[in-house]
């Protein structure tokens, strides 16, 4: 009843009025392809959104899926999965999720295992090979996982798209006013440096709120612990990425010099990133990405902070809403999550991809008691899908 019958993995590509993060900014420029550079943090964004979903089926004809990214040359993910992967995966055991993930992994050592694009195809694997096997039980993932710690999870708010501070904290306060107290602002997006906009967000959202940054990466060791001690003064929350991810060195450095907590995982793809990060103390809090992880990662990394008495706050992005789901039924199994990212540029605009199962209002995520990972496409999803 629960072995693989077939997988196939599809693009798909969902159009935005105003890029990822917000507007582009002078010289910003999107090529033909619809790619284009943020000067500010040198990352190239796509001017839609994009993923790569995947379609499992048993041969008792149940179906489960996963989805990963695909905002840059999506074709390169849809071709390890439907020239390569599916091979192995067929046959086998939806419940085997775990020995499977470790099994791709392996084949994979030589040929760069550690990342990329191969790790996220096979996270889209393993969501899928999760979701069969809740569906096949009649349970939801977070059962199969050890038990549903709570049914609802805290949300921040990320990313204030708007081209002004002003605007920023006006956006944030409408939010706010929906019953939102957490929030996290991009620092590409910031007019002027980093304390002068948690100053503006601060005066406009009151003492109570909970304000982060995330600075993307941009910053030495020196830079980020001089602009997170200046950002301090106004209640720092948290400060995200502030080096760049392959200076473990510069990020313990950062994490031992300032009061705020230092958070960073949203680029990891295995435990092993999380854990020589955590053995260097240069992490307070993790955050795994579900669309990087899959649930097999995403469950190892999170028992790896625990036992390290970190915090949790995992990180989710874009997406049509199947490996937020996934994330939040492994988040809802963990004991150290105390909060999770909210997408709102996309979750409020995808609603109509998935089928009811999880709700994001009033501060937090309600999850449904659906079996699997809780959601799967609609007919106007399936209808978007490209191979």
């Amino acid at each position: 009843m629960s072995k693989v019958k077939k997988i196939e993995a599809f693009i798909l590509t969902v159009p935005r009025d105003t890029p990822y993060l917000g507007g582009q900014h002078s010289g910003e420029v999107a090529n033909d392809r619809g790619y284009f550079v943020r000067q500010r943090n040198r990352t190239v964004y796509p001017i839609m959104d994009r993923t790569v979903v995947v379609r499992l089926e048993t041969e008792s004809g149940i179906v489960g899926w996963g989805e990963t990214y695909g905002l840059v040359a999506p074709r390169a993910v849809l071709a390890l999965i439907n020239d390569f992967m599916c091979d192995f995966v067929a046959g086998r055991d939806a419940f085997d999720a775990a020995v499977i993930h470790e099994d791709l992994y392996n084949m994979m050592r030589f040929r760069g295992y550690g990342g990329g694009y191969y790790m996220d195809a096979l996270a889209a694997i393993d969501i899928a090979l999760w979701d069969a096997a809740g569906r096949c039980a009649k349970l939801p993932v977070a059962k199969l996982l050890g038990g549903r710690r709570r049914d609802t999870i805290p949300a921040y708010v990320s990313g204030l798209p708007k081209p002004t501070l002003k605007e920023r904290a006006e956006f944030a306060h409408e939010w706010q006013a929906k019953g939102f107290n957490s929030f996290k602002f991009a620092a590409p997006m910031a007019e002027e440096n980093l304390a002068a906009e948690m100053a503006g967000l601060r005066e406009v959202l009151g003492p109570q709120t909970r304000i982060a940054a995330d600075m993307h990466w941009t910053c030495t060791a020196a830079e980020a612990v001089s602009q997170i001690k200046e950002m301090e003064p106004h209640g720092l929350w948290f400060a995200e990425a502030p080096v760049a991810t392959e200076d473990l060195q510069g990020l313990a450095e950062v994490a031992r010099k300032v009061q705020t907590p230092i958070a960073v995982g949203e680029e990891w793809r295995t435990v092993y990133d999380a854990q020589s990060r955590i053995d260097a103390r240069a992490v307070h809090i993790i955050q795994p990405e579900m669309g990087h992880t899959g649930i097999t990662e995403f469950m190892r990394m999170g028992l790896a902070a625990q036992a390290a008495h970190l915090r949790i706050i995992p990180h989710a992005t874009i997406g049509s809403g199947i490996f937020l789901a996934a994330s939040l039924q492994a988040s809802s199994a963990l004991e150290c999550v105390v909060s999770h990212e909210f997408q709102h540029s996309i979750f409020c605009r995808n609603t109509g991809l998935i089928t009811e199962g999880i709700e994001c209002e009033n501060g937090e995520y309600r999850l449904a008691d659906n079996p699997g990972i809780g959601v799967e496409p609609t007919a106007e999803m399936i209808s978007k899908l490209e191979r």
